[in-house]
């Protein structure tokens, strides 16, 4: 009698709408959990097409080659012999869901549609996808004729049930039900099942980890059960950054833990643990049964005959990163997913000297360390891809200062208020990550601006220290501002020309989320950027993080 499983998750850095990337990233993922002697494999929430395709949902397109995908991946040799959870979306009665598709040996077993839908937040899904609202309910779905050819079905179960295996069953539930107070798992553990899975898209906020974490325990605390987390990672093509952190856990102890920030495009975990440990858990347990499942019925085991001496996984202490740690490292990967994907060269930023601009200045420093770490571990991925943003085919990256001299820009942009303390300050950071640093004075554009502006109205504006009322001033600012914005955009698109080099950059903002919440900024001054690594983080937070930089990086220059 087999009682012990193995059972695979993964965190896959899928891109919105490459259904060629994707698939062979998914089939990678499944190839790597077999290998571990895995029989069933998670992935995350709606890998085939990608998480963040918006309003390509509601493309016939985007449906259709979700299924072309499918089709591969059920006559794909890698395929069989697991079970096979995959995410994409599915119409069903001329209705759209964000559905699980779960299949074995060419055999598709339930589309499993999301009931609980994110709809707050960064999440719009009641724009693409409807809930489905029939619990413990199931339909006929009548396959395309693509997928008929391959499984020989012509209908397959769509709606809210449970998988009976030989030996266990198996529930689903997606992203946001895991959140909700009335979680699928919650019945469905009264009803009988011990493997509960997740397939999520959840994006990366300073501290969310915990609260992820802790709502995976306290699934399996209360009644016991296996859960397994699966997650997006990486920038698939918006503004979020998916953070990957699958995971494993048993009556409410986490036993296998993945990376949150990684620039491997495909990690996979697996765990074997024993079902009698979940039987004797729920033993002890008042429980009372709920209404039951509908259960699919699979000719298969997760469990082998002769486990008996098979090792089980052992409870482990989850490690989390520090709020300066994620901001190092969350914006670093999302920053180096966005540069690879753009097609640009690299990264310009206004370098004040300040706190904002200094720690946006980090981040791209830090980035610049993980992709050496990354090339240094053997990613050849990274490496592939460094070349091609370098344009050199022969570049490897040693340190961290070397590539940021490549794909860095740092511009101090000065003007006749401007401080030689501030000043001397950006060019020594400049100097210690490594970047191209280019001084400029902006007087001449100000000058010619004011002038034009006095042509036309026979009026001189003056700063308040010169005499100047506060609306004479606060112009005089702004077209500081707006002038430094205009000269980034072009040095960001012609300064490699000017260097000989090909490409463009990236034109990087720094404004931090307390100046965004109070409209304590300028329109359309430096800070209207490209992109906006430290969008999301406060001016307390970034201070820490600061002082982080001193202390791990090394970089002196921010003491002052």
């Amino acid at each position: 009698m087999g009682r012990k499983v193995t059972l695979a998750t993964c965190s896959l850095n899928q891109w919105v709408l490459d259904f060629e990337g994707n698939l062979e990233r998914i089939l990678k993922s499944i190839e790597i959990g077999k290998s571990k002697g895995a029989r069933y494999r998670l992935g995350p929430e709606l890998e085939i097409s990608g998480f963040g395709c918006m309003d390509h949902f509601y493309e016939c397109d985007t449906l259709l080659h979700c299924f072309q995908v499918l089709e591969k991946l059920l006559v794909s040799p890698i395929c069989q012999d697991i079970i096979c959870d995959v995410g994409m979306p599915v119409m069903h009665r001329n209705v759209r869901y964000n559905c699980r598709v779960i299949f074995l040996n060419k055999k598709i077993l339930l589309i499993r549609p999301k009931m609980i839908l994110a709809n707050a937040g960064n999440y719009r899904e009641f724009r693409w996808f409807s809930p489905w609202n029939k619990p413990r309910k199931v339909e006929e779905y009548f396959l395309p004729r693509m997928i008929q050819e391959v499984t020989g079905q012509e209908t397959v179960l769509f709606g809210d049930a449970v998988l009976s295996t030989k030996d266990t069953c198996v529930g689903s539930e997606m992203c946001a039900e895991l959140w909700a107070p009335n979680s699928p798992h919650i019945d469905m553990g009264l009803d009988g099942v011990e493997i509960f899975t997740n397939s999520s898209g959840s994006h990366h906020e300073i501290r969310k980890a915990h609260s992820r974490v802790g709502l995976v325990k306290s699934a399996t605390a209360k009644a016991g059960g296996i859960y397994l987390l699966a997650n997006q990672k990486g920038c698939d093509g918006d503004r979020l950054y998916y953070d990957g952190c699958a995971m494993i856990a048993v009556n409410g102890n986490i036993v296998a833990q993945g990376a949150q920030f990684s620039m491997d495009d495909v990690e996979v975990l697996t765990a074997t643990l024993d079902l009698e440990d979940i039987r004797g858990y729920r033993a002890e347990l008042p429980l009372v049964q709920s209404e039951p499942y509908y259960r699919v019925k699979v000719d298969f085991a997760l469990s082998a005959h002769d486990d008996v001496f098979v090792p089980t996984y052992e409870p482990i202490q989850w490690r989390y990163h520090t709020p300066e740690e994620e901001i190092s490292l969350g914006p670093a990967c999302w920053l180096w997913d966005y540069l690879r994907r753009s097609g640009q060269a690299g990264f310009l930023l206004p370098l004040s000297g300040g706190i904002d601009s200094s720690a946006t200045a980090c981040i791209v420093y830090s980035m610049c360390l993980q992709v050496c770490l990354a090339v240094k571990n053997g990613n050849s991925q990274v490496l592939e891809d460094v070349r091609r943003v370098v344009c050199d085919i022969t570049y490897t990256p040693q340190e961290p200062t070397e590539l940021c001299g490549r794909i860095f820009t740092t511009c101090y942009m000065a003007s006749e208020n401007s401080s030689q303390d501030t000043c001397n300050r950006a060019k020594e950071l400049a100097k210690q990550i490594g970047s191209y640093h280019i001084n400029l004075s902006i007087d001449m554009a100000v000058k010619a601006m004011v002038g034009i502006f006095s042509m036309a109205t026979g009026k001189w504006p003056q700063f308040r220290v010169n005499g100047g009322s506060s609306r004479e001033n606060l112009a005089l600012q702004n077209v500081q501002a707006r002038i430094r914005m205009l000269l980034a955009y072009l040095f960001a698109q012609l300064s490699l020309w000017a260097r000989n080099r090909p490409g463009g950059l990236l034109v990087l903002g720094s404004a931090n989320v307390d100046e965004s919440l109070r409209g304590y900024m300028t329109k359309y001054d430096c800070s209207s950027a490209d992109i906006n690594p430290i969008g999301g983080f406060s001016k307390s937070d970034l201070r820490s993080f600061i002082q982080y930089c001193i202390e791990n990086f090394n970089l002196t220059a921010l003491r002052r």
